[in-house]
């Protein structure tokens, strides 16, 4: 069960992403009526998996806290967002970024793979931050914004070898809906809007072994 805690200036939405979040048996939701400002004090207290943070506006700081090891996930519910913001967030640490109009179940998927520590962006998210054709998405002008997990390595050098989802879940024992996770994190962190780009950034950066 992943221990999520709520955390928003406004008390009516906090209750009700919390009240979503009771009624599914993935999540513990664990209270404290923490705003903003107090992230730090709500992790160590409550000890979540994945922070929820509703935010008006992409914060422009977070704790260090937040991106130490053992820190939990941070899913950002966002409105607008700039491509430096978006990038800032992720550089911060945050694992997901979803819009406000996201429904529930984008909400408790992305609060799944991020206690996974995959990265989740919502579609017009991962536009702003990688939009296609434009010259500022080439892989030397979008740096790694951290390491491939282990399995993201695995799941990198299979797409090398030209295997779809299919065969990447039959071949690392897990499920193709998880292999998209992961193919979507792979892509965020690399900046590539394909998987060719992916697989050509990898080899780039020395992330596949020939």
């Amino acid at each position: 069960m992943i221990r999520v805690l709520v955390v928003a200036k406004s008390a009516i939405i906090r209750a009700g992403l919390e009240a979503m979040l009771r009624d599914d048996a993935r999540f513990e939701v664990t209270s404290g009526g923490y705003r903003d400002g107090n992230l730090i004090r709500a992790a160590r207290e409550r000890t979540p998996d994945v922070v929820l943070l509703d935010a008006t506006e992409p914060p422009h700081s977070l704790p260090d806290h937040l991106h130490q090891p053992g820190a939990p996930s941070l899913v950002v519910l966002v409105g607008n967002v700039t491509r430096s913001e978006a990038r800032n967030l992720l550089q911060a640490g945050v694992q997901a970024i979803l819009q406000h109009d996201s429904s529930s179940s984008e909400i408790t998927a992305a609060i799944e793979a991020a206690a996974a520590r995959l990265a989740v962006f919502s579609p017009e998210i991962f536009d702003v931050l990688i939009p296609i054709g434009s010259p500022q998405t080439t892989a030397d002008q979008f740096p790694v914004v951290e390491p491939l997990t282990s399995r993201e390595s695995e799941v990198l050098s299979l797409l090398a070898e030209g295997a779809g989802n299919k065969e990447v879940a039959v071949r690392l024992h897990i499920s193709e809906h998880t292999v998209k996770f992961h193919v979507s994190s792979i892509l965020a962190k690399l900046g590539a809007t394909t998987r060719t780009e992916a697989v050509t950034r990898g080899y780039k950066e020395g992330l596949i072994i020939v």
